[in-house]
């Protein structure tokens, strides 16, 4: 389970806090959207559980808080940002191979790097330069780079944004097949509304730094569409 406890994080020379007190829970086999008007806070929720930002309260990942014991902690999981910084000397399977040494991944994994670039029409570019390829296939190698490592908690930032709609609903399926066989917790910000609420089993709201909603999917839009109830919210 990932928890965020009391999490909040006021950056440097702002009177504001960026999220006050925020409170969440990702279990084993969840698919939890995380859903806000830019500036929110969605970004910075995310980059104080991978890490990237200090921030006052707790978030620990199954027991282990990210401040004690932060190696441990990243282990298991993975994050993909929106908009991903790869090196670009490498080739598509130079950087998978990079990630993997990384964790320390001894198996071999080439079938499974086969397969994955070929669900990703990547099969025919992995051997070219990253620098020749567009937003949206470096993001699919960051994807699989991520895959890889067999991770339990993957972690991203508006996955869909570059992607085209096979490989959004190629990622749509291997995520859902991941959560239902291995247990896979899925924790990602979007602001396509229709796909979070056909996707997600869970949803949490934030407004102004703060969570608005949070719960089941179902619980959280009400008898209406997500739109609606988002619409609801920032309408007050």
């Amino acid at each position: 389970m990932l928890a965020l406890k009391n999490v909040s994080k006021t950056y440097p020379g702002s009177v504001n806090k960026a999220i006050e007190n925020i409170n969440l829970e990702i279990q084993e086999g969840d698919i939890y959207g995380f859903i806000g008007p830019n500036g929110a806070g969605k970004s910075t929720t995310i980059k104080a559980i991978v890490g990237i930002h200090d921030f006052d309260g707790e978030i620990t990942f199954n027991g282990l808080s990210i401040k004690e014991k932060p190696i441990e902690f990243k282990r298991d999981l993975a994050y993909i940002p929106d908009n991903p910084i790869l090196y670009e000397h490498l080739s598509g399977i130079e950087y998978i191979n990079f990630i993997l040494n990384i964790y320390g991944v001894k198996e071999k994994v080439d079938d499974k790097i086969q397969a994955y670039a070929k669900e990703f029409q990547l099969n025919e570019r992995i051997l070219d330069p990253i620098s020749s390829y567009s937003h949206g296939m470096m993001q699919k190698i960051s994807i699989i780079a991520a895959l890889l490592h067999n991770p339990k908690l993957l972690v991203l930032d508006e996955p869909f944004v570059g992607l085209d709609p096979k490989a959004t609903y190629e990622l749509k399926e291997i995520l859902k097949r991941l959560c239902q066989e291995e247990g896979l917790m899925v924790f990602f910000s979007s602001h396509v509304l229709d796909v979070v609420e056909k996707f997600c089993n869970k949803i949490a709201i934030i407004k102004d730094g703060k969570i608005i909603d949070s719960g089941l999917t179902n619980d959280v839009k009400g008898e209406g569409s997500l739109e609606d109830r988002f619409m609801e919210i920032f309408n007050e």
